[in-house]
């Protein structure tokens, strides 16, 4: 068995963490127009995960990072 740390970028996201991601999303993708098909909104999904697998767990610093509108 390794003794190596993990990264918590390396665990899986829990049940609550992708609501929160998904909710995000959803309201970035409503706000700037993307519809959630297409290969920007993959992108940007990509995005809001990578986001909060870095510690950004607040919704509106998400949205805000993401490129979504303050407010």
């Amino acid at each position: 068995m390794s003794d190596k740390l993990f990264n918590t970028r390396d665990e899986p996201l829990a049940s609550a963490d992708l609501d929160v991601c998904r909710r995000v999303h959803e309201a970035v993708c409503t706000e700037l127009d993307i519809e959630r098909s297409s290969e920007k909104a993959d992108s940007l999904g990509a995005l809001i995960i990578e986001l909060y697998r870095q510690g950004v767990h607040d919704e509106h610093q998400l949205r805000l990072l993401a490129g979504g509108r303050h407010g």
